[in-house]
């Protein structure tokens, strides 16, 4: 598996081209600028499959649904919860000074234990609710690489001062969920640089040990 961060909006949300040996990709979390996602994808001489998303808010999926109508191509995430953040991308849009963007339904939603293709890319799905209630997470094991969008970060953790947002539940949902996949595993964050869970377990102020 290959992949590349390409940060997006004013916001810097990284959205993540992840391809398989033979070029097949899909982007995660496509938070916007279309025609700079696209021409990556160019770049790199891939066929574009599938839109992953990790959660509902605008700068997560603000180039969602103008993909898809152009390519055809479905989306694929998050869990249902998120529906009724993805019923107010139009007022996110008008709130926040991004372009328009409609409302949408994925073609898939997502539930805890499933999984999902990339070509020969097989990621495992974790519901990991907390930031948002229908925020999922994307594991591939073999790479030892998460993409957990805004979840966790490299000595932060996701807000849950959002509605329907909840403190514990995010906590829980890193402890017991994300850290045991182990260490070594590296992650791709919503926002700011890569880290491990291993560093985060041991520094992350939020989080970690010395927050017991």
């Amino acid at each position: 598996m290959e992949f590349t961060i390409l940060p997006v909006t004013p916001y810097q949300q990284n959205c993540s081209l992840v391809w398989d040996a033979q070029g097949r990709a899909a982007l995660i979390d496509p938070g916007g600028e279309a025609p700079r996602l696209l021409e990556a994808v160019a770049r790199h001489d891939l066929t574009l499959q599938s839109l992953l998303v990790t959660h509902g808010h605008l700068d997560h999926v603000g180039a969602a649904a103008a993909l898809r109508d152009k390519l055809g191509i479905p989306i694929i995430g998050p869990q249902r919860e998120e529906q009724f953040w993805l019923d107010s991308l139009p007022q996110q849009a008008e709130l926040f000074g991004f372009p328009p963007t409609p409302a949408f339904t994925p073609d898939r939603w997502l539930a805890d234990g499933d999984t999902v293709m990339v070509g020969a890319i097989r990621f495992e799905v974790l519901h990991c609710p907390g930031h948002t209630p229908g925020h999922v997470v994307f594991f591939q094991p073999q790479a030892r690489l998460a993409f957990v969008g805004d979840v966790l970060f490299k000595g932060s953790i996701g807000r849950t001062d959002f509605p329907r947002g909840d403190h514990a539940a995010l906590i829980r949902a890193i402890r017991d969920k994300l850290f045991p996949l182990g260490d070594d595993v590296r992650f791709v964050p919503g926002h700011g640089a890569m880290s491990t869970f291993g560093h985060e377990r041991r520094e992350n102020p939020f989080v970690g040990m010395a927050a017991d």
